[in-house]
């Protein structure tokens, strides 16, 4: 299995917004790769890390996320391989909700979102995101909400 991290989506990715996708709210399992330091587009100078810039752009997208009907729902950092091999680790893993995938969409479309992306950019190496849906299944004997 090869593994490339990406700071945007390709062309069959984003295409796949305009589909229905599942009913219900959409999890966005976040793998996030910084850089080192950070290189804002515009050429700027700045002292931040690839993780301090990214954190500019996750406090207002979390914001963001309850104004579009979303929520933060995890964040921690990668201690450690627990099964499985991959060449290099992920420094961040952050779950968020959306109502659903034209939601986040909007969101994405959005002015603010525009605003803010810049230290998305600037701090991210890549990152990996898996839409999941919740497949009305049950956890540890208790159904999902």
């Amino acid at each position: 299995m090869e593994v490339k991290n990406r700071v945007l989506p390709n062309r069959e990715q984003l295409e796949g917004f305009a589909e229905p996708g599942p009913s219900g709210p959409i999890y966005m399992v976040n793998l996030l790769k910084f850089k080192q330091r950070a290189e804002y587009p515009d050429g700027r100078d700045t002292d931040l890390t690839g993780r301090e810039a990214y954190q500019l752009y996750a406090k207002e997208v979390t914001k963001l996320l309850v104004e579009f009907g979303g929520a933060g729902m995890f964040e921690a950092s990668v201690e450690r391989l627990m099964l499985g091999e991959v060449e290099e680790l992920w420094d961040t893993v952050a779950i968020a909700m959306y109502p659903s995938r034209g939601a986040m969409a909007k969101m994405m479309q959005s002015e603010k979102m525009q605003e803010i992306g810049v230290h998305r950019a600037a701090g991210l190496a890549g990152q990996l995101n898996i839409e999941t849906a919740n497949a009305g299944g049950e956890w540890l004997g208790k159904p999902f909400a």
